[in-house]
């Protein structure tokens, strides 16, 4: 099962509508945004009302749907809301693909780490495409749920979402008149949500996407698949692995990690959260026995509760041999901002606000939150350089007016 993550609020943060003075620097982003899309739409209307459609999704109204957001555009009907996600010629992928340029272009950071994780989206009924009674993180039980798996980019500027893909359950893969009718493509067929995860990274790869490191829970890092290409492509990873993992050809992770001294591990912390540093123990050895290109090596990494010892994780890593205990620690940390990139866009750009119950509207509609989600971050770290280049203009004048008293005190 997967491991369960804290129950989202039930309380929405919404996106704060800018103050005056930054109106200017959000209305030209937002123009940048459009011009970046207008060549994937062939007709006007759809390019206008796909700029009325991110331009609400980043307004402070209470519900993010078709209804809401025609109205935000003065339309008396959410039709054309409506039609933008189901019969509107455009392309979602495509709008993707200028989604990750976008990302890279003004957030592009040697230090990110790539971040797969899923969301779920609870539903009523049976007719919202891949819908079923399944686990769900955002609740923390068995829903009736639709769920996402996504690829995150964290960097010091904040998460956003690259990419995603719809999980398909069981249920629906032989169901040929359910798939029909929500209008799953015809090749699509079972994908095991691991192999949806490396489908995202060979996307970002190919597309230019360029990160220190990937970093997955269980789900997807206890899979050798997923492990062996990025070890092929010499790409560093902290993934969790289950307790009964393997090491070596007889023993399991829990029983290696159970063997260390007490001295092997150290309290470090994993990151910030909510309430300030996340302090666990943390302790690693090498597995010299695996085949690694020089300069790299692969460990086992091991993270203990502070307050509860007997809650260990565990992870395999391939990274460089000169890696340290502390660097390792912050990057299996940085799991969790895929969860506050969830919560942001949740909680900020409706992505999980939609009412539309085909494939194509899911895609569509999770696509466009995305963008605004990436939008929001790159405007925040515009008026966050502005505020840190004025503050230096000001403590510059504040200097020349001291040493200028102190001149004329002479």
């Amino acid at each position: 099962m997967p491991q369960q993550k804290t129950a989202a609020p039930k309380a929405k943060a919404r996106a704060p509508f800018p103050a005056e003075a930054d109106l200017h620097t959000w209305a030209a982003e937002l123009d940048v945004v459009g011009a970046k899309l207008a060549p994937r739409f062939e007709r006007a209307e759809p390019r206008q009302r796909v700029l009325a459609y991110l331009t609400g999704l980043l307004s402070n109204a209470e519900r993010k749907n078709s209804w809401q957001l025609a109205e935000l555009a003065g339309e008396a009907s959410p039709d054309g809301m409506q039609r933008l996600l189901s019969t509107a010629h455009w392309d979602a992928d495509g709008v993707r693909d200028d989604l990750v340029n976008y990302v890279v272009e003004h957030l592009a950071d040697p230090q990110a780490v790539l971040v797969l994780d899923e969301t779920g989206f609870v539903k009523k009924g049976s007719k919202s495409v891949g819908v079923a009674p399944q686990y769900c993180g955002a609740v923390g039980k068995i829903a009736n749920c639709q769920i996402g798996v996504f690829l995150a980019y964290a960097t010091a500027a904040g998460p956003v979402l690259l990419d995603r893909e719809l999980y398909l359950p069981k249920a629906w893969i032989d169901d040929a008149e359910r798939r029909a009718e929500a209008g799953v493509p015809p090749q699509v067929g079972a994908r095991p949500k691991p192999a949806l995860g490396q489908t995202l990274l060979e996307r970002a790869f190919a597309a230019g996407v360029r990160a220190a490191w990937v970093t997955a829970d269980s789900i997807y890092g206890g899979v050798y698949a997923l492990r062996h290409f990025l070890e092929e492509r010499e790409q560093p990873f902290v993934l969790a692995v289950p307790s009964t993992q393997r090491i070596g050809l007889t023993e399991k992770a829990a029983q290696v990690v159970a063997a260390w001294p007490e001295e092997a591990w150290q309290r470090l912390s994993a990151g910030e959260g909510s309430q300030g540093p996340r302090w666990y123990a943390w302790a690693c050895m090498t597995m010299p026995w695996r085949d690694a290109p020089e300069g790299m090596a692969h460990f086992l990494l091991a993270r203990r509760s502070v307050s509860q010892p007997e809650e260990v994780a565990y992870y395999f890593v391939f990274g460089p041999t000169a890696v340290t205990l502390q660097h390792l620690a912050r990057v299996a940390g940085t799991r969790w901002q895929v969860e506050q990139a969830f919560a942001l866009a949740k909680g900020e750009v409706g992505l999980d606000e939609y009412e539309v119950r085909t494939w194509t509207g899911w895609y569509r509609h999770v696509t466009l939150a995305m963008f605004a989600l990436a939008y929001l971050t790159v405007v925040r770290l515009h008026a966050q350089r502005a505020q840190q280049t004025q503050q230096r203009r000001q403590g510059g004048r504040v200097n020349r007016k001291q040493q200028t008293a102190r001149t004329r005190a002479f």
